[in-house]
């Protein structure tokens, strides 16, 4: 049964690879036909792919040159945007045309520049440092990014996923089936080989809606991320540091007194003190 269930894992990873990889040769193409040619080919497609992977405040799919005209067409979807800016601004980022308008909210002005949105005038200027850095003053921007987006469909997902799941088992007597058979062995993989012989059977339960939450969240996004939607969520430094925060603070809030002895004295009663102090200079430092 178990065997069943990893060929049609690998089948379903095949596939999203695949897929991928003609979405790849799709961007290949786009790059030719979008990007100048004062670079190389090589640079030129990497910085598009690079471009289509990055954060943005609209759902871009592709785009498209128009031969006669030279114009650059792009599909996809706006969405919102949140500012507070001496008071909320809030308008879709389709008003910005690719960075092409300059919005006008509220009596402000607001440009999209390399990704980011800066105050400005009705001409849209952006005024430079020494170091030809943005001077504008940038603000506080809550809009629904396209990785923002995505980690909520990710979470919508798994709250159907679990709740199905739990469903599922209640009413066929704790065995699963359907998506159940899907995802039983990796839960079973978290629980026995990462949760129990990490924290011990004692207290391991209660840190496993964490641990699946965790793992099927940046699971779901990095397999997204094998699409051709060019998700790149965890890709992004803000994303990963939150998700580090977080297990930091569970892990030491959380912590036994083991744990911190373990922390403070992670060689234990076996080497004399004089020793140890030398070795303490680097190990406490870098395991708190």
């Amino acid at each position: 049964m178990q065997g069943k269930i990893m060929v049609r894992i690998l089948s379903v990873l095949l596939f999203i690879t695949s897929f991928s990889a003609v979405a790849q040769d799709e961007h290949v193409k786009e790059a030719k036909e979008i990007l100048p040619d004062t670079k190389t080919k090589k640079e030129e497609i990497k910085e598009f792919i690079n471009h289509h992977l990055m954060d943005s405040h609209d759902f871009n799919l592709f785009g498209s040159t128009d031969e006669e005209t030279g114009e650059t067409h792009h599909y996809g979807f706006p969405l919102p945007v949140i500012l507070w800016d001496e008071g909320l601004h809030t308008f879709m980022s389709s008003e910005f045309d690719h960075g092409k308008s300059v919005v006008e909210s509220n009596g402000n002005y607001y440009k999209l520049y390399h990704s980011k949105i800066y105050r400005t005038d009705a001409e849209g200027t952006i005024n430079y440092d020494e170091s030809h850095h943005p001077t504008n003053v940038r603000p506080l921007d809550f809009s629904i990014t396209k990785s923002v987006l995505m980690m909520l469909v990710v979470g919508l997902l798994l709250v159907w996923l679990f709740r199905s799941l739990a469903k599922s088992y209640a009413k066929n007597g704790s065995l699963p089936k359907g998506l159940g058979r899907f995802f039983e062995p990796v839960v079973l993989y978290i629980r026995d080989d990462i949760a129990i012989a990490n924290i011990g059977e004692n207290k391991y339960k209660k840190y496993m809606p964490f641990l699946l939450t965790v793992f099927f969240f940046i699971w779901f996004l990095n397999m997204f991320g094998l699409t051709p939607l060019g998700v790149n969520v965890t890709g992004n430094i803000a994303v990963t540091t939150a998700l580090a925060v977080i297990v930091f603070l569970i892990t030491n809030f959380t912590g036994t007194k083991d744990y911190w002895k373990h922390i403070f004295d992670p060689l234990g009663d076996g080497m004399p003190w004089i020793g140890k102090i030398l070795i303490y200079i680097i190990l406490v430092p870098i395991a708190l």
